[in-house]
């Protein structure tokens, strides 16, 4: 089994957060989104995971591509780069990672998270990923026939025809047949959106008899942007609580303060005066005394004083002085 991972954007939504650091790579309760992305996913399928591949862009860097080699050696894959230094789209991103595309894989983009437990159909061709949703004209949708097999997908329908919204994650059987399929599209031009289009991969299969089948998942967390990112940091911690997992760091230092679960507390980090949670992660080496925090993300080597913070999303290396009278604040900064 592979993973083939497209994250070639840095996430123009979640800035300034992205102007540093990739989007796929901001920790989400003390992890990286995509870490525990292909965490999930390998969890799920309970199979050996041979290769995981992912699609960046080239300007992300050296050091960005080693911490993605280590994630998947962590699991135990062979880890692999791609590049998509143009953005033409989810079929062309797929396909720069073509020397990767053969046997059974799956596919998930690194702006999401999901919480699932099913078995794959054997008897399929395909797996999509869906969930049910209150809006689903607001998403891209799968239409089903009586035996359960998708027969069409739909963005954004103005009509009714599903609840259930396509999340971005795919399993193929035979992932070298949606090359086939995408080098078609690429070859004679086939552009929706202005992009290249991995539904018009699939909709090629499936007009040649192809089997799809829906996999629904529990739960779906989007980290498009900041206020979402903050609720599926939230909602994270209290899967990672309701597991037993141990999230607070047993060298963090206490001095009058109180951390209210669940909360990820990384390594060195100081609290003084400081009451902490629910839903608050605080990654390494973060410093907060006689302040308030709940609701909220900061990343690592973070300094926090005299604060009342809710539903805060702060980077690395920051300082916040909630008592401020001088400011300087850069581009894509919001104070609300």
């Amino acid at each position: 089994m592979k993973i083939i991972v497209p994250m070639a954007g840095r996430g123009s939504r979640l800035r300034p957060h992205t102007l540093t650091i990739p989007k796929p790579l901001i920790p989400i309760a003390g992890k990286p989104i995509v870490h525990r992305l292909v965490e999930d996913i390998a969890g799920v399928l309970n199979q050996d995971i041979e290769e995981i591949a992912f699609i960046i862009h080239e300007s992300f860097g050296k050091k960005v591509e080693e911490d993605l080699i280590a994630i998947a050696e962590k699991l135990g894959s062979k880890g692999t780069i791609y590049y998509q230094n143009e953005a033409l789209g989810t079929g062309h991103a797929i396909m720069c990672a073509k020397e990767s595309l053969s046997g059974p894989a799956v596919i998930a983009y690194a702006d999401t998270l999901i919480r699932a437990d099913f078995d794959l159909d054997q008897n399929a061709d395909s797996v999509i990923w869906v969930k049910q949703v209150d809006q689903p004209e607001a998403f891209g949708v799968v239409n089903l026939n009586e035996a359960n097999q998708i027969i069409e997908l739909v963005e954004k329908p103005k009509e009714f025809v599903s609840d259930l919204a396509v999340i971005g994650i795919y399993y193929f059987k035979d992932v070298a047949v949606l090359k086939n399929e995408l080098q078609y599209v690429l070859d004679n031009n086939i552009i929706n959106g202005g992009e290249y289009q991995i539904n018009d991969g699939i909709k090629q299969m499936m007009a040649k008899g192809m089997v799809f089948v829906p996999g629904e998942v529990a739960e779906w967390m989007d980290c498009g942007n900041k206020n979402v990112t903050v609720e599926t940091n939230s909602r994270m911690l209290g899967f990672l609580h309701n597991d037993g997992e141990h999230l607070v760091d047993y060298d963090v230092k206490l001095e009058n303060s109180t951390i209210i679960p669940p909360c990820y507390i990384g390594e060195d980090v100081v609290l003084i005066n400081a009451t902490v949670g629910p839903n608050v992660s605080l990654g390494k080496g973060c410093h907060v005394s006689n302040s308030s925090i709940k609701n909220s993300l900061v990343q690592t080597h973070t300094h926090i004083k005299n604060a009342n913070l809710d539903n805060a999303m702060i980077g690395s290396h920051a300082s916040f002085d909630g008592n401020f009278t001088s400011i300087s604040i850069g581009d894509y900064s919001v104070l609300e």
